[in-house]
């Protein structure tokens, strides 16, 4: 995508996909804008930008529309990746919004991202992460037999 130096990026209008994105957003969140629709994409990819590393990092960003890529690649990944629900509570703290209002965003934003990636990149996704990240994922999280 070029972009025009003489405005800013955060003026310039969203390219094809992203708006798709949003949508899609929109709609598995039950948003009524969608700049509040946008505002959970931001939270949650920089978030899960904090916890991807390696090629599954990498892929997912080839797979999103730029607007979403750039905000998870932006992140420096933590040393320690957080469990699903840690992961949850981190961005409610660092929204100030509610745990449950986040799980709620975490899950229509990952909707759209699972959209994007494919079943196959996915699960690689969830098999560097730690416990508690299927569900938000929308997928049943099996625990191996003891």
């Amino acid at each position: 995508m070029i972009t025009d130096v003489r405005v800013p990026l955060e003026q310039q209008p969203y390219s094809t996909a992203y708006e798709q994105m949003l949508e899609k957003v929109c709609y598995e969140g039950a948003y009524p804008t969608r700049e509040r629709a946008d505002e959970a994409v931001r939270l949650i990819l920089a978030g899960l930008g904090r916890q991807l590393t390696g090629d599954e990092r990498v892929d997912l960003a080839a797979c999103l529309p730029l607007e979403a890529a750039r905000v998870l690649t932006a992140q420096i990944p933590d040393t320690q990746p957080l469990g699903g629900w840690d992961f949850v509570k981190d961005l409610a703290a660092r929204s100030g919004a509610y745990p449950a209002t986040t799980r709620w965003d975490t899950g229509s934003v990952f909707a759209a991202v699972t959209s994007h990636a494919g079943p196959n990149l996915i699960t690689r996704i969830l098999h560097q992460l730690p416990a508690g990240w299927a569900l938000l994922f929308g997928q049943a999280e099996l625990n191996p037999a003891a």
